[in-house]
């Protein structure tokens, strides 16, 4: 190495070198990992000697992965300035007074987007100071569920599945059975990553309650299901079954289509015809009427003729009822009998009351 060389590294060094009695951060740089929904205390204790002269200035960044740094929370002409947005309310200095050596801050409330990086910068000139720690924000099993895949019945394969809706990856599952022998199915093949245990021929000693449980790095979730292995059912009455009951539902649906569409017909003609009203006819003249009305209308005539009018009129003419559909044809018809001749054949002149139209004797 030349002279040239060695000068070049020597004011590289005087560059690079922090002057005497310098601040100091502590502890060193480290990577934390935490709950969703936790907090987490991060440090950075500094100290300074009396050669530190200048303006004391803390600052923390937040460089989410593969993001653009962002300041958290600033110190500076002794006082603290908050920071808006999503750090608002959920990170703070845990010192009311920085000054004092303590630059560490608390998050509250941690969600799985504060993963990344963080720097504690602590300036009081000349010298100036960083540490950083890598914090990891994981998120726990939750809304396991446990369900089988297959027939439970004998002779049958089925599966016994689990899966966590919720939980940062890797995550670890594990089967057991909790009632009966408590051993799994010598048949039975597990695979602990994706929580499936796969039972070939299944017999009735596979029956019972069975939990499953999932963990990770920050916390777990379990499930559990009961298996009840039955002999084979009957397929064939079963379809038979189900197909005679369709039938039966489609028959009583044609039914009442057709009883709704007949109602809506009776309606929709009652609608369109009208009801007449039609006034009753007289009833006929009864025969005994009709007689005594004919009975009645001669006597009022005869009442009012005198002997000479009463000519070919005899007694036994007065006993008789005419008929109404009979009538004595013209040639039949009695001859008239003059007043005189009554006289000598022995009649008497009657004096029969005349009547008048309401029937009153007049």
């Amino acid at each position: 190495m030349d002279a040239s060389t060695w000068i070049s590294v020597a004011l590289a060094l005087l560059l690079c070198r922090s002057p005497a009695g310098a601040l100091e951060l502590q502890p060193a740089d480290e990577t934390i990992e935490k709950s969703q929904g936790e907090q987490v205390n991060l440090d950075c204790q500094f100290t300074v000697s009396s050669d530190d002269t200048g303006q004391l200035g803390i600052d923390w960044t937040f460089s989410p992965s593969g993001g653009v740094e962002q300041t958290i929370l600033m110190f500076s002409d002794d006082r603290t300035y908050d920071q808006q947005g999503e750090w608002k309310d959920r990170a703070y200095f845990t010192s009311k007074d920085p000054r004092s050596g303590d630059a560490s801050i608390e998050i509250l409330n941690l969600k799985s987007t504060d993963t990344g990086l963080y720097k504690c910068r602590v300036r009081k000139p000349p010298s100036m100071k960083s540490r950083t720690t890598t914090l990891n924000v994981l998120i726990k099993p939750a809304q396991t569920r446990c369900y089988i895949n297959g027939a439970e019945e004998i002779g049958r394969d089925l599966k016994l599945m689990c899966a966590s809706k919720e939980g940062t990856l890797p995550l670890t599952y594990t089967w057991e059975k909790l009632t009966g022998t408590q051993k799994l199915p010598a048949t039975a093949t597990k695979d602990s990553s994706t929580g499936v245990i796969t039972m070939k021929n299944a017999s009735q000693e596979y029956s019972g309650t069975y939990r499953c449980s999932v963990q990770n790095r920050v916390g777990s979730d379990e499930c559990s299901l009961v298996l009840n292995v039955v002999p084979p059912s009957n397929k064939a009455g079963t379809i038979a079954g189900a197909v005679i009951g369709t039938l039966l539902g489609l028959v009583l649906l044609v039914i009442l289509i057709f009883c709704c569409c007949r109602k809506q017909k009776e309606k929709k003609y009652e609608k369109e015809v009208p009801h007449e009203i039609r006034e009753d006819v007289a009833p006929p003249k009864s025969r005994t009427s009709t007689a005594h009305s004919y009975i009645g209308s001669n006597r009022s005539s005869l009442g009012s003729m005198s002997p000479s009018n009463m000519e070919g009129y005899t007694k036994p003419l007065y006993n008789k009822v005419p008929n109404e559909e009979l009538e004595t044809p013209p040639s039949q018809a009695p001859a008239k009998v003059a007043a005189p001749n009554l006289s000598r054949m022995g009649a008497i002149p009657v004096m029969i009351p005349a009547q008048s139209k309401d029937g009153s004797i007049v």
